[in-house]
């Protein structure tokens, strides 16, 4: 599988100190896998955003903890997960 793009907004950028990483899946690339990662990774601050943030998976909005994955997808061209913060006003 190629590696995925994590980019991270806000208070998430914040709490993982760093705009965006590549991260690649021992496993079945999922968001609930991702999820416990960035949370293991990251610590308290980031679960914090996990807690009442969002995702977007190439631009579509996934609430789910389900399968992620790049598989078939060039290694050139990859995945891209948006972490985002709850933002006020909506």
């Amino acid at each position: 599988m190629a590696p995925i793009t994590v980019r991270y907004f806000a208070a998430a950028a914040d709490a993982a100190g760093r705009e965006e990483e590549r991260w690649s899946f021992a496993g079945p690339a999922s968001l609930g896998a991702l999820r416990a990662g960035l949370a293991e990774r990251y610590g308290d601050g980031m679960r914090r955003v996990l807690d009442s943030g969002s995702f977007l998976v190439d631009g579509v909005v996934r609430c789910d903890d389900g399968e992620i994955g790049a598989v078939g997808r060039p290694a050139d061209d990859p995945l891209v997960v948006d972490v985002l913060p709850a933002f006020a006003g909506g």
